[in-house]
């Protein structure tokens, strides 16, 4: 999901009160998004957070 606030991607946890729940691609802490400003990450956002995650993974000798 795409959260147009942050300008960040994460995947769909939960509706915790008002709040939908996302955490980043690849692990990382959650963080509350407004559920009627998300939307579904495009292919490239998709693509670019996974990359952004596989990088964070090889720098830390993963």
């Amino acid at each position: 999901m795409y959260d147009p606030a942050t300008r960040k991607v994460g995947e769909y946890r939960d509706i915790t009160g008002p709040y939908a729940v996302l955490r980043p691609v690849g692990g990382g802490r959650e963080w509350q998004a407004d559920p009627d400003q998300i939307r579904v990450a495009t292919p490239a956002q998709r693509l670019s957070a996974g990359v952004k995650a596989a990088n964070v993974r090889s720098g830390r000798g993963r």
